[in-house]
């Protein structure tokens, strides 16, 4: 088959949308269909669309709709879309799920935010990612948590190095922010945290193999969105042996578990500080935190996510 893929991120991008269009364009490509990667859909012949983000896609759906009635659409929902756009942009973005014969979602609660008439065409496809690089030894002279994500607003940036304020004076720990600015505010932001708070480093964007490397390393991640469609971060750092110190929000939940030890509430950087310290002198805690993610590394094997696409595939065929 020949599957378009329809993504809002412009090729080069950096975004999540764009890292997920490329990634499935090449699970479809193993399982033998042809993938192109476009930022519109302008009446291209094609079998299938598959397209990433319900608004900011919505165009694209219709008029694929409107021009192949018959074929099958295969919608992602992104983070902003299950989270604010059907509040902000209700029509658009729940026609598009209406449209679709089935929606992909990353994680296992997203039934919970969806009308309840969409349900039925929920797919959950946990992000695979490649085998990581050897854990290494931490540093010594610091306890190093990392942040990995861009400086906007639903990923709430800030709430770490907010925490790490909080900590005692003998704390070892220090923040390794990975990611770049979405606008000149939130760069002069960052810039101005350094300057007065010696325990948080923001290093901008990152190649990718670094922010791997850096996961090899660190203690911990912390994780403190606002809302997260299902953070393909997530899976990187299970895979890596890495803990998450994770907001409590559906999509971080719906990764890790409903008994996973290491969250706290949103936008508290007290009780985000509190963990943080627990996480540098509770060993025991430390390591709990490792076998909880350990234990749920199979589920984002790269096995797991081919199989869950060819499933897909097969059925929206039939």
């Amino acid at each position: 088959m020949k599957i378009t893929i329809v993504t809002p991120a412009k090729k080069g991008s950096l975004s999540g949308n764009r890292a997920t269009a490329v990634r499935w364009a090449r699970i479809l490509r193993n399982l033998g269909h042809r993938t192109p990667i476009l930022t519109d859909y302008a009446g291209e012949a094609s079998d299938a669309l598959l397209a990433i983000h319900a608004w900011r896609s919505a165009g694209a759906i219709s008029r694929f709709r409107a021009d192949h009635p018959a074929k099958p659409v295969i919608l992602c929902l992104g983070g902003t879309d299950i989270y604010r756009f059907q509040k902000s942009h209700p029509e658009d973005t729940r026609r598009s799920m209406e449209l679709a014969d089935a929606i992909v979602c990353l994680h296992d609660l997203v039934y919970r935010a969806v009308p309840v008439g969409m349900r039925d065409k929920l797919h959950v496809i946990r992000q695979s990612v490649k085998p990581m690089p050897r854990r290494q030894p931490p540093r010594k002279r610091s306890f190093d948590l990392i942040v990995v994500g861009h400086l906007r607003d639903e990923k709430d940036p800030m709430r770490a190095a907010l925490a790490v304020r909080r900590l005692p004076a003998d704390s070892k720990i220090r923040i390794l922010h990975l990611g770049g600015a979405h606008d000149d505010g939130w760069a002069q932001e960052a810039e101005r945290e350094m300057a007065r708070n010696p325990r948080y480093h923001w290093r901008g964007e990152v190649p990718h193999w670094a922010v791997r490397r850096w996961m090899t390393r660190a203690r911990a991640m912390v994780l403190s969105s606002r809302m997260e469609g299902g953070a393909n971060v997530v899976s990187e750092a299970i895979a890596a042996g890495l803990p998450v110190l994770g907001s409590k929000i559906d999509g971080n939940v719906g990764l890790l578990g409903t008994e996973y030890p290491g969250y706290f509430p949103v936008e508290d950087d007290a009780a985000l500080s509190a963990l943080m310290l627990r996480t540098e002198r509770d060993p025991a805690f430390l390591e709990t935190l490792r076998r909880c993610c350990a234990a749920e590394a199979p589920k984002f094997s790269q096995e797991a996510e081919l199989t869950a696409w060819r499933d897909l595939i097969d059925r929206i065929s039939r």
